[in-house]
């Protein structure tokens, strides 16, 4: 039997990365997963066994769809896991009003209006399991220490950071558990992308920023998305029935 058995699962921004990634392993850990992007993601859904729709998560009528999708299809909802999310490496002086809003729109408020949606269903649910239901918030190290060229990121993964922990707070009684993940640099196609962007600001190689990247980890590599996957299906699963507004740090000791 595998940690998530029973449970149904909703994956934002699955088509790539760490998104696939924890799709892949709360399958492999049981659970009947559904996987949204802006793109729907079918390829991924029918090689999980799960379902998939095309969803923008900057969108309210989207949620409230995808809400009704989930009830009507899988019955319900077990756990949330809010993925989808934009970055961005700017000077403060060349980011914009609408690089600013696009990016707290997919990466905080597509959070808000995910968590306030399935409230209600995670709610219905809470009963059945040990721990509760559960969301899980992808923030980043970036909430939790700031990087020059990295402002406007820096608020969108704070902001997610602490509206967890309030969330934890509210939604105890209803027996949803909600904790955020805070990845280091992970070898994905966006991880690759801030190498790429690191390499243009220093005025260096790729190789050579990929280096300067490793080595801000004492563990002196990347990540691995499943390593994130890990922690995710760990905090959904009834293992962190006791865990509620924690940050998961997964970060090779970055943040040390």
């Amino acid at each position: 039997m595998g940690d998530m058995d029973g449970r149904i699962a909703l994956v934002t921004g699955a088509s790539q990365g760490l998104g696939a990634a924890t799709a892949r392993a709360l399958a492999a850990a049981g659970a009947k997963v559904a996987v949204t992007d802006l793109k729907e993601p079918d390829d991924l859904a029918a090689e999980i066994g799960g379902i998939a729709r095309a969803q923008d998560v900057t969108s309210e009528a989207d949620w409230a769809a995808t809400m009704d999708w989930l009830r009507a299809e899988l019955g319900g909802l077990d756990v949330l896991v809010n993925n989808a999310g934009l970055w961005l490496f700017k000077p403060i002086l060349e980011t914009t009003l609408d690089d600013w809003r696009r990016l707290h729109a997919v990466n905080v408020e597509g959070v808000f209006m995910g968590t306030r949606a399935a409230i209600p269903l995670l709610a219905e649910r809470a009963h059945l399991w040990r721990g509760g239901t559960a969301i899980v918030n992808l923030s980043s190290v970036a909430g939790i220490e700031g990087a020059a060229g990295g402002s406007c990121y820096n608020s969108t993964k704070g902001a997610v950071r602490l509206f967890t922990k309030g969330c934890a707070k509210e939604l105890a009684a209803a027996r949803i558990r909600v904790n955020s993940v805070h990845p280091g640099v992970i070898d994905t196609a966006m991880g690759r992308k801030l190498i790429d962007d690191f390499a243009g600001a220093q005025g260096v190689g790729n190789n050579e920023s990929l280096a300067a990247v490793s080595a801000a980890h004492p563990l002196g590599h990347l990540g691995e998305p499943q390593n994130v996957a890990d922690a995710v299906v760990f905090l959904a699963s009834d293992r962190a029935a006791f865990t509620t507004g924690s940050e998961l740090i997964v970060d090779g000791g970055m943040t040390a």
